[in-house]
């Protein structure tokens, strides 16, 4: 299919599942081509989510009438995210309803994998299978890494997004999007975003006479709507803030500002696709490369790099590369078997 062409019929759901803390629900969102009815593992994936943003509204949001969600559906696959808790459609903990002082940082990597592995388990239940593709993006690269870390068996491709990893000693910490004017001293709870923040950061970094046409016209407004109205208190804020749990900026601070790796990239023992843009200022490229090295377990695995995109390429003007760089990942037969 070629991907300007009309998409087929997309089935779209949209649902809960509990998490495996009483009382905390987890957001799933479901597209799939309505003409398919079964799927192989090789035909599903599971997407989650950076430190800030859920992932619908980067993931399935429409640009020219598909989104990335959208894109891969129609490629015969059974595509999925889910929301951490703290995070779009999933439930809010308690301390966010909180002042964010009254708290300690919220929503950990550790339990940002757990409720990662409940959607995975969950996945694999309702279709049948043992394994299936995973994908993070930013955070959700440490979500999904350390996850397949764990649980290698479970997991058949896994495609890394702008990845998390060792901040260099003279770098600029810019631990998540958006965070440098948010994150008090000591952390709170959660953090206040503003929309005006977001769309800075954002730019971040980008030759200043790039930044008239890396995002199509009306992008980011469709993108900063959507993603604030995903927080009911949002709009309870002058001007409109939206909360994130501060859970990843302690763990950030403690270990990969620290000089730490959070968890072990050679624990991973599958294939594994790393995709970076050269302007990502968040998390820049050197990060990426230093990932890619510590792959040392995997069968084979890859690295590209997308020229004139920043941190949110799959939002901007080379987005279709983003997007044929990981179906050809994704869809290509294990190259070890064509020897």
């Amino acid at each position: 299919m070629n991907d300007r062409q009309t998409l087929p019929e997309l089935t779209c759901e949209s649902y809960l599942i509990p998490s495996a803390d009483q009382g905390i629900e987890l957001y799933i969102r479901n597209k799939r081509r309505a003409d398919i009815t079964h799927f192989s593992a090789d035909k599903i994936l599971l997407y989650v989510h950076g430190a800030t943003y859920p992932s619908e509204t980067a993931f399935d949001l429409p640009i020219e009438g598909a989104s990335m969600m959208d894109l891969i559906a129609a490629r015969g696959y059974d595509v999925y995210l889910v929301d951490v808790r703290g995070y779009g459609g999933s439930t809010r903990p308690p301390e966010m309803s909180q002042p964010p002082d009254a708290n300690g940082p919220i929503v950990s990597t550790d339990i940002a994998v757990r409720d990662f592995g409940t959607a995975v388990d969950h996945v694999l239940k309702r279709r049948g299978v043992a394994s299936l593709n995973l994908m993070g993006w930013s955070w959700g690269t440490a979500i999904s890494g350390q996850y397949t870390s764990e649980n290698n068996a479970k997991v058949r491709r896994l495609v890394l997004f702008a990845p998390l990893y060792i901040f260099r000693k003279d770098a600029v910490i810019a631990p998540a999007p958006e965070v440098s004017a948010a994150a008090p001293a000591p952390l709170g709870a959660y953090r206040l975003v503003s929309k005006e923040v977001a769309k800075a950061r954002w730019l971040e970094g980008v030759p200043e006479h790039k930044k008239s046409d890396l995002i199509p016209a009306g992008v980011f407004e469709a993108w900063i709507e959507a993603t604030w109205a995903t927080d009911p208190q949002a709009a309870s804020h002058h001007p409109p803030m939206l909360r994130a749990p501060n859970g990843v900026i302690a763990d950030v601070l403690a270990s990969w500002a620290a000089g730490k790796a959070y968890y072990d990239p050679g624990r991973i023992t599958v294939p594994t696709f790393v995709i970076h843009a050269e302007w990502d200022f968040d998390l820049p490229s050197y990060q990426a490369i230093e990932y890619f090295a510590a792959l040392k377990n995997v069968p084979y695995k890859r690295l590209v790099e997308i020229g004139e995109g920043t941190h949110t390429v799959m939002l901007e003007k080379n987005r279709m590369q983003f997007f044929r760089e990981i179906i050809g990942f994704l869809d290509e037969q294990d190259p070890l078997a064509l020897r």
